[in-house]
């Protein structure tokens, strides 16, 4: 064990220094990392490494994910701070939206519909957040009321999450033919394998097997095309596609 220890040390410290080469930092670490290894390698990833990944996507992710597993009511208690400090529109959709993230939909909609007052009465951003809370909290009906008048008040304004949203509430309203609609309109642009994966869902659910077939083809053709950063990407949605494929076999 101690041979697999020194050995995994240095591992890591060649790692660290490989970085420290290719971002051109300060040569004495070079020294540090193969003088002390262990202490070396914490020293440089606290200092150099973890600061510098955070301001790239995959790392503002793993930060993001870290920081809620350590602390997962740390935004919620922030948010609130701010709110009691100064409770302007900022404070209330912050607060808000803090809320959701932690399954609290349903105390969202009152500082929503606080910021959505005076000027604020038809923004679109804090329309769409407003409606998001009331799908989560399962109030289907109002949340659609809530798009179409966003919609009827800011004709020019476009989302992707938007309609996605719409789509997700027309689901739950059991509108399938206007669903239908709007997902072979959603899965031609849709940036990310999230739309489709959720039709499939649906379809299964549905129990529309033939038209699940043909998406689960549409889907594969994709994934054959899609470079590999694209998949890491929509690692989530892959999985979730996998599954919903698993069930449709079962099916036949």
């Amino acid at each position: 064990m101690p041979i697999f220890g020194v050995g995994l040390s240095t591992a890591i410290a060649i790692f660290f220094a490989v970085h420290a080469i290719r971002s051109q930092q300060d040569r004495y670490w070079l020294y540090i990392l193969f003088i002390f290894p262990f202490l070396g390698s914490l020293v440089y990833l606290f200092a150099i490494f973890l600061p510098e990944m955070r301001y790239t996507h995959t790392g503002y992710q793993i930060e993001s994910k870290l920081r809620k597993a350590l602390d997962p009511q740390r935004e919620l208690r922030e948010a609130q701070n701010q709110y009691d400090l100064s409770p302007t529109v900022d404070a209330q959709i912050n607060l808000a939206k803090a809320l959701v993230d932690n399954n609290r939909a349903n105390e969202a909609l009152t500082y929503y519909r606080q910021a959505l007052t005076g000027i604020y009465k038809s923004a679109p951003d804090i329309l769409l957040q407003y409606a998001n809370a009331l799908y989560e909290d399962k109030q289907f009906s109002q949340a659609k009321a809530t798009l179409d008048y966003l919609r009827e008040k800011n004709p020019n304004y476009n989302s992707d999450e938007g309609h996605l949203l719409y789509t997700k509430i027309l689901v739950s309203l059991n509108d399938k033919e206007q669903a239908k609609e709007e997902f072979d309109a959603l899965i031609s642009y849709y940036p990310s394998l999230e739309a489709i994966s959720y039709y499939l869902q649906t379809l299964i659910a549905w129990n529309q097997i033939d038209i699940a077939k043909q998406v689960s083809q549409t889907i594969e053709q994709r994934l054959k095309h899609m470079p590999k950063h694209a998949k890491r990407l929509n690692a989530q949605w892959i999985k979730e596609i996998e599954q919903s494929k698993h069930k449709l076999n079962q099916l036949d």
